[in-house]
């Protein structure tokens, strides 16, 4: 009977999942507030199709793990350490000024003690890992500087929930007994700092070997079962520490960030990632309390808002003060100005240890609650009325013109240093360009000297169209970031089919992507000047001009075909070695037969030059 009530809970969160989230990402709403919406609609106090939500909250709280490990595989060591001004100066700050403005808050309004008052401003100074991440990488903002910006202080609270933890008994003004068998004082001090360095030394020797015994045996299951071992080692010895799990997971991704295995881990890792995740948003959803919400609507509504406003305030001006940029200070005060899913955790320890009663516990649990679920709602608000006046990046230039069809046959997207070299061959044998540039401080360069740019979003079909991608033959996209240039070459096959790309890619992985994207012309932007440098030591080396020229030219045409014959296995990390290793060895061979074959040297047709002679 309870594997049958599994069964029917698992198909009736399914099913509210399916019918709600793809209703709300339509209506704009987003997915995360599709999630929330199918769980307060099944939840106990709608619909009554699940009762209490609080077991599979414990189920979808490692989804947010997962969510932390695979944005710990995107930041290598040296990027995190660049966040740690951001992560210790602005997350800090945040955390005690806001923690310090809601306690006085509550003394002020409702008479609280200070002990009460601070265990509430700590609690609810924490924002919402889960959905804020989840939200900006949903509108492509998680890169952004407010996105960046709200990263370093959600990694920072992670952090402080450690010392959060040890100051709520203290603040119930007694003593609180030790747990059996839990460890205390310098003790747990040295358990933090060894299991942080095993954790590195792990990364570092263990986890490469492993990874690479596992890839060996060619089973992808086995791959799969291996990624899941990590992140559920990481947030279990981390649980076992009352640290964050999710600080753990994200350690580990951040450890494995530079393993030659990346890719391959966060391809398997991200569909159990979502659907927990979403499993994570109909838990909130399900658990929030109608019933205290229509015992005390009229307050609890005004705590929400009061909450939320604080909290932007604060976040609004912390960001002004570190010097964010018009715009990105309103997606950063925006997305952290809810509480957050770990102060339900705190909420119950604060409850046990008798620093809040029973009813300040429910009403801050149904407080974090809805102010969760008011985040999407907040974003929503941010992308349709507040970003549009606002440049997501670098400022516009005050005296920018929009694009102009002047006829070109040709589109040139990206104006640096690689666009710049097109332009001017294209420019010199008679051809004009059209030429796009989003980053205002390299517009106003290139037209210092003298030349005629557009600035803008080229992802933008209006702005393609007015720019006169209609009756162009040609684009050439120049841009060194794989997913802008991927969205511009969607945006083109859709509304302009006619247009022939060629692409720039920053290595084979970004090559790949463009050819999966159904791009037929792709340069890497280093293979002829690294070719060119290769041909010019084989001469220096005793090789002809003729035989180093042969050689290069050998070697591109079969790293060619090599790639084209690589492309099947490129999000298969094992297979994708294992026949890059065949590849090279049949290159060696061909160009050591080349070498041999004295009949194709030619060296008498050939003058000191290089050139055919006569």
């Amino acid at each position: 009977m309870e594997d049958s009530s599994f069964l029917v809970q698992a198909v009736i969160y399914l099913s509210a999942a399916v019918i709600a989230v793809p209703i709300a990402t339509r209506l704009g709403l987003g997915s995360v507030l599709g999630y929330l919406l199918a769980g307060v609609v099944i939840g106990p106090f709608a619909l009554g199709l699940v009762g209490d939500a609080s077991d599979e909250m414990h189920i979808a709280e490692f989804g947010v793990a997962l969510m932390l490990f695979l944005i710990g595989l995107e930041l290598q060591p040296r990027k995190l350490w660049q966040l740690r001004g951001a992560i210790f100066g602005t997350g800090g700050a945040q955390v005690l000024v806001t923690a310090a403005a809601v306690a006085a808050l509550a003394v002020w309004l409702y008479g609280e003690h200070w002990r009460n008052a601070a265990a509430i401003g700590l609690i609810l100074a924490l924002s919402s890992t889960a959905i804020v991440l989840q939200s900006l990488s949903e509108k492509n903002l998680l890169k952004t500087e407010g996105g960046r910006g709200a990263f370093a202080v959600l990694l920072f609270q992670d952090l402080a929930v450690i010392p959060i933890l040890a100051l709520l008994p203290l603040l119930a003004g007694s003593d609180v007994p030790q747990q059996e068998g839990s460890l205390g004082g310098w003790h747990y001090a040295l358990a933090v700092i060894g299991t942080m360095a095993a954790f590195i030394l792990a990364g570092r020797y263990l986890l490469g070997p492993l990874l690479r015994l596992v890839a060996g045996s060619q089973l992808r299951e086995m791959f799969t079962v291996t990624a899941l071992l990590i992140v559920m080692a990481a947030a279990a010895i981390m649980h076992w520490l009352e640290l964050s799990p999710a600080l753990g997971t994200f350690l580990a991704g951040v450890i494995l960030a530079e393993s030659e295995f990346r890719h391959e881990l966060e391809a398997d890792i991200e569909p159990f990632k979502g659907l927990l995740m979403g499993l994570f948003f109909i838990a909130v959803g399900a658990g929030l309390n109608f019933n205290l919400i229509a015992e005390y609507p009229w307050l609890l509504l005004a705590l929400v808002l009061l909450l939320v406003a604080t909290k932007f305030g604060l976040l609004f001006a912390l960001a002004r003060f570190t010097g964010m940029s018009r715009g990105e200070d309103w997606l950063f005060a925006l997305s952290l100005a809810q509480a957050g899913e770990f102060g339900f955790v705190l909420v119950s320890f604060a409850n046990q240890q008798g620093v809040l009663d029973a009813t300040v516990s429910n009403l801050v649990a149904a407080l974090i609650a809805l102010s969760m679920v008011l985040t999407p709602i907040l974003l929503l608000i941010y992308e349709k009325f507040i970003q549009p006046r606002y440049m997501v990046g670098p400022a516009a230039p005050t005296d920018a013109e929009p694009p102009q069809d002047t006829g070109s046959p040709v589109i040139i997207i990206g104006y640096g240093r690689f666009g710049q070299i097109a332009g001017r061959l294209l420019n010199a044998c008679g051809f004009q360009t059209t030429l796009l540039e989003r980053n205002a401080e390299q517009l106003e360069l290139v037209r210092r000297y003298g030349i005629q740019a557009f600035y803008g979003d080229a992802s933008r079909e209006d702005l393609l169209r007015a720019a006169g991608a209609g009756n162009a033959r040609l684009v050439i996209l120049t841009l060194s970031d794989q997913a802008a240039a991927l969205e511009i070459v969607s945006q083109l096959q859709k509304h302009f089919p006619h247009l022939t790309i060629l692409a720039r890619a920053r290595n084979r992985m970004h090559q790949y992507a463009l050819m999966e994207a159904g791009v037929k012309h792709i340069f890497r932007e280093t293979v002829d000047s690294a070719l060119s440098i290769g041909e010019c030591a084989l001469q220096l080396l005793g090789l002809s001009k003729y035989e180093a020229r042969r050689a290069a030219r050998k070697f591109k045409q079969h790293d060619q075909r090599m790639l084209e014959k690589l492309f099947p296995y490129w999000r298969d990390e094992s297979q994708h070695i294992a026949q890059t290793r065949i590849y090279r060895e049949q290159l060696l061979q061909a160009l050591q037969e080349d070498r041999r074959d004295k009949d194709l040297h030619l060296d008498h047709h050939w003058d000191d030059s290089g050139k055919p002679g006569l």
